[in-house]
Parts: C-alpha cells; structure tokens; sequence
C-alpha cells in the first residue's frame, strides 16, 4: 500500500522488451535502503515488483495488463518517473491509501498557470468520472489529489508548488497522458448501488400496481 505522497522522481536508465514483459531499469539512488527482492514500488502510481537490484540500479518487470493500463507502455530512457516505497506499518500516511493498482489512463486537455499553483482538466471516459466528487481524491500519476470540479467526461485539480517541486507532474504537456487510479471505497459503494438498482426499480413498479 502507498500514501500517494510521491518521494521524488528518478531517471529510467534502461527499457527492454522480452516476450510481452516490458523490463524497466531505474536508478534509485537515494531510495533503496533496506530494499530487497519481491517489494513493492509505486512508478508513476503502478505498484512495480523489484526483481533484480544492482547497487541502486533496479529493475523491475511490466505485464501487458498492466502495460494496457497505465502509461508505462510510452516511458523510454532517460524519462524522470515518481517514485513511493510501500507504506511500513508505523509510517503515518499524509495522503490517502493509494493500491497502486491504477483503473485506467487520462489525458491532460488544459494547463492552466497562475503565479503559485498550476491546475489540469484531465480528460477520461465517462464510465469513470461517476467514481469521482468534488473535494474527494484521485491518484494521479502516483500523487494523491483533491478533486475541484467533475464534468461528463473530465475533472480537475489543483497542484501546489511542493508538489511541482517534487513530482514529474510539472513537466507534463497538454495531451500527455496520465495514470489514474480512483478511490477503492467510492467504486465499491457505486457498484453495489448499481447492483441494487433494478430490484428497488422492481419493487417501486409492484407497489405502484398494488395501489392503483
């Protein structure tokens, strides 16, 4: 599990491709202590299993579903990428309990500066943004947020400047994509919501055919 509070960006030193596995190696000098095979590390918000460490070069190997998912599938070297270690359990979490399992991808269609703070319209499918509210929480990138508006198919946030310091999200261009990964408990709640639906719709019409 992760916060979303992004520890700072490291650089891909090397991508290959083997057999539908995508093997990604990152230098994160800085952020290996006590790091061992088989943990857990969030790169741009997907929760990336370590399978070889070199000094403080690590790899890292990328499934297709998750490639499908996630923006991993564009990164090349040289590409900066957030970083988060997995939560320990007397870590206090700032932000809010990111999985690490991203939903989907969006596409930034608005930048928009001010002197301070930078705020993004991301664009997604509408089947997504039901999952969202103002003043809720997305993952964005691997950075938990604060939802500002919602729309059909898009929403906003805004981003101070600790968190441009600290984050690739700064750098992003309009149509870049971004990784998004939506609160578990929301999903949850709008699922079974769904579910129930058509019996409470069955039950409505039987009452009102039992009173007329």
């Amino acid at each position: 599990m992760f916060s979303g509070i992004v520890q700072g960006t490291r650089k891909i030193i090397a991508v290959d491709e083997n057999s539908g596995i995508r093997r990604l190696e990152i230098d994160l000098t800085g952020l290996t202590e006590n790091l061992q095979n088989g943990a857990s590390v969030s790169v741009n918000g997907v929760c990336l299993t370590v399978v070889a460490i070199e000094k403080e070069h690590v790899r890292f190997d990328v499934i297709r579903e998750t490639l499908n998912r996630s923006n991993l599938d564009v990164l090349k070297t040289g590409d900066p990428v957030n970083i988060e270690r997995s939560l320990k359990l007397e870590d206090e979490i700032g932000g809010h309990q990111v999985s690490g399992h991203v939903d989907t991808t969006g596409k930034i269609s608005k930048i928009l500066k001010s002197e301070n703070n930078l705020d993004l319209k991301i664009s997604c499918a509408s089947e997504w943004t039901r999952f969202l509210v103002p003043k809720g929480w997305i993952a964005l990138d691997g950075i938990s947020l604060t939802v500002v508006d919602v729309g059909e198919d898009w929403f906003t946030v805004s981003l101070i400047p600790e968190t441009l310091k600290r984050t690739i999200i700064g750098n992003k261009h309009e149509g870049d994509p971004v990784n998004l990964e939506f609160d578990q408990n929301t999903k949850i709640i709008v699922k079974t919501l769904d579910s129930m639906l058509p019996e409470i719709e069955k039950r409505l019409r039987k009452s009102l055919i039992q009173d007329l």
